[in-house]
């Protein structure tokens, strides 16, 4: 990988004048700091003076604070850095800005569900249902540190019910209807909620599911549950009339023109529980602070993303993913919200594109699977629909094939800024990402974000460039977690991110990055690949396979052989071809010639379908246990479990 990648797209005059990353660099330079050449020199500077960086973010991104803080950060210790001490402020206040201090009546969601109609709620609405929210959860009893958990869609109740914990300095935890029992109990079992809040049904592409049965066994699992709120996103079923149950218009309505008020709490004081996949065992509980989350959210959407008070941020997602948490964040500009809660192939996968159309959206997110699989499909948004509102098209989940860089540029826009970024739950934000002031190259993630110091390390711990590495954090950053839940003394913690080398962050993510800080993501450090000791990243294969016409997916996974292991592809094909000794012959051809004969697979097999996390994420490291003839019992995490069972049934066809 080198500086030399097809240059796609050129920052234009108003990314390089009237961008808000290019305001930033001169109010920096108005204050003292800089001059800077250009954003490589920002970035510099932002890691070799981070006490200064983040004070300016603070000011810059206008934190709404009771209390400033004594000094920006006190121990530097990782884990354990101390950030902005002193500061009082509070996490939904600052996302309500709009509504507080700007204009009420200006729009804050738009909310799209299946089987549902479209709503559209004010600055000022949403305001007035959190203040209704809060007074409810007050009278239950909720304070500071008790949590609050929902099993909700992406909808403006799952908004409202979040604002309204946060504000009172609970601590709120997400998952997506479509988890089973236990894949809910082995997340929110950990965390001992006080409330539930639930849907009692919901649609996904075009199939109607009840929630009632799943929620009484929860409760019945979980004692620390002692009040149940119900979302009515099925018509056709009735609240429980057991004295637990509240159906959320009635909560709403006993708090009934209660304003909020907002508890001014500590900067890391939590306000998430996020989790860890779990396909490989019981999820972690990664906590995460107020002002961490609050500073980080919004460097990445006001800087990188240039996202303002006119602009309109969709992102495809379900309140089970990190990338919810980093889309409503998107309030903090004072933006539009447009919040989808349904499968993004129903009717077919032209949905999303429609509504981008309807809603004029700037901003539209979405993972590299949706865009692959809009790019196999054949479809050619830009044509069938007028996207001349679209500035930035954002991706995420896993690694964006060059492919479907040209497929964006081609059948999207020519002029958007296409932003693959990488981070993850465990800082609930990214480490590399956008910028608008840099041009997109083909096939690569643009720039390290502002003040995150992160490099490619080798295995000595010694940074590499335009080489393979494990990606690495040198310096403490805000977003970083308070910690995980009943985890004391930090030792599950530790041994998370520093275990590899003692001091850095260690994210789990193979990269290489060139000279100029542009990266490509590689894969996922523990399905790094290792025949005969050379280290294979399994998406260097994934953009050799998943271009060729006749194959629709694929996995690749290791698998202990002889003493070593050896690389497995397994496919999934097009309607209308088959896995003939031929396609076998060119896939292989194809790696060989793309990659290396390193990468050749030992075997390539046919599936029906993938595995995937309901993130979107490929399972891999799960199906190689499954080759490797280990247990997998975590499946709830899985959006498909039955395509592990389907795997082990196809066990003796890897024996040869």
């Amino acid at each position: 990988m080198t500086d030399t990648a097809p240059v796609l797209r050129q920052p234009s005059a108003y990314d390089l004048s009237d961008s808000q990353m290019a305001q930033y660099m001169g109010w920096l330079h108005a204050a003292g700091h800089g001059p800077f050449a250009d954003y490589a020199a920002l970035h510099r500077w932002s890691i070799a003076h981070i006490d200064t960086f983040w004070a300016t973010i603070w000011d810059y991104t206008g934190v709404q604070a009771s209390r400033s803080y004594e000094r920006v950060i006190g121990d530097r210790a990782m884990p354990g850095a101390q950030w902005f001490p002193g500061a009082r402020l509070n996490f939904a206040e600052n996302l309500l800005r709009e509504a507080l201090h700007g204009d009420p009546d200006h729009i804050a969601v738009t909310a799209i569900a299946e089987g549902r109609e479209q709503r559209q709620l004010s600055y000022g609405d949403l305001l007035g249902q959190v203040g209704a929210f809060q007074k409810f959860l007050l009278a239950e009893g909720i304070g500071s540190g008790d949590r609050v958990a929902a099993v909700v869609g992406n909808t403006a109740e799952a908004l409202i019910a979040m604002l309204a914990t946060t504000s009172i300095g609970a601590v709120w935890s997400s998952a997506s209807p479509d988890f089973g029992v236990e894949g809910v109990f082995d997340r929110f079992g950990q965390i001992e909620p006080s409330i539930l809040i639930t849907v009692n049904g919901y649609q996904y592409n075009g199939k109607r599911f009840d929630r009632s049965d799943q929620t009484a066994k929860l409760c019945r699992r979980i004692d620390s549950i002692k009040r149940v709120v119900v979302i009515p996103m099925r018509s056709d079923i009735d609240t429980p009339t057991d004295p637990k149950y509240t159906p959320w218009a009635q909560a709403l309505e006993s708090g009934s023109g209660h304003m909020p008020e907002f508890v001014q709490l500590p900067f890391d004081h939590p306000i998430y529980i996020l989790y860890s996949s779990g396909t490989t065992g019981v999820p972690k509980c990664i906590v995460h602070g107020a002002g961490g989350t609050l500073l980080q959210h919004s460097k990445e959407l006001m800087l990188h993303c240039d996202l303002g008070r006119d602009d309109t941020l969709f992102y495809f997602t379900t309140t089970g993913w990190m990338m919810w948490n980093w889309l409503v964040s998107g309030l903090v500009t004072g933006a539009k919200l447009v919040l989808f809660d349904g499968s993004p192939g129903y009717p077919d996968l032209d949905v999303l594109w429609a509504l981008a159309e309807r809603e004029g959206v700037t901003h539209f997110g979405t993972s590299a699977r949706f865009l692959g699989g809009c790019r196999n499909a054949g479809l050619s948004p830009g044509t069938q629909h007028n996207l001349g509102a679209l500035r930035f098209l954002l991706s995420t989940g896993s690694p964006l094939l060059p492919e479907d860089f040209d497929y964006v540029y081609e059948q999207v826009g020519n002029d958007l800024i296409l932003a693959s970024i990488s981070g993850g739950t465990d800082i609930v934000s990214c480490f590399v990402g956008g910028c608008p002031l840099l041009p997109v190259r083909r096939g690569l993630i643009q720039c390290k974000q502002l003040g995150m110091d992160v490099k490619a390390f080798d295995e000595e711990g010694r940074e590499i460039i335009d080489e393979r590495g494990e990606l690495v954090c040198t310096q403490p950053a805000p977003c970083m977690p308070v910690g995980f839940w009943n985890d004391p003394d930090a030792t599950r913690y530790r041994a998370a991110y520093f275990d590899t080398f003692p001091g850095v962050w260690a994210h789990g993510d193979t990269i290489r990055f060139n000279a100029a800080g542009e990266a490509m993501i590689l894969g996922r450090s523990d399905a790094t690949l290792n025949p005969g000791g050379v280290r294979i990243g399994t998406a260097e294969i994934y953009r050799q396979v998943e271009t060729v016409p006749d194959i629709a997916d694929s996995l690749v996974v290791g698998q202990r052989w002889s003493g070593d292991v050896r690389v497995i592809l397994m496919v999934v094909l097009n309607e209308g071809h088959s896995l003939t000794e031929e396609l076998k012959r060119r896939l292989k051809d194809r790696i060989r010639q793309g990659a290396s004969p390193r990468h050749v697979p030992a075997r390539i097999v046919q599936l029906d379908a993938i595995p995937y996390t309901r993130s979107g994420k490929k399972v891999e490291i799960a199906v190689s246990r499954i080759l490797c003839g280990d247990r997998v019992d975590n499946r709830e995490a899985l959006a498909n479990p039955e395509t592990l069972d389907r795997i082990a049934e196809m066990t003796t066809l890897f024996e040869e």
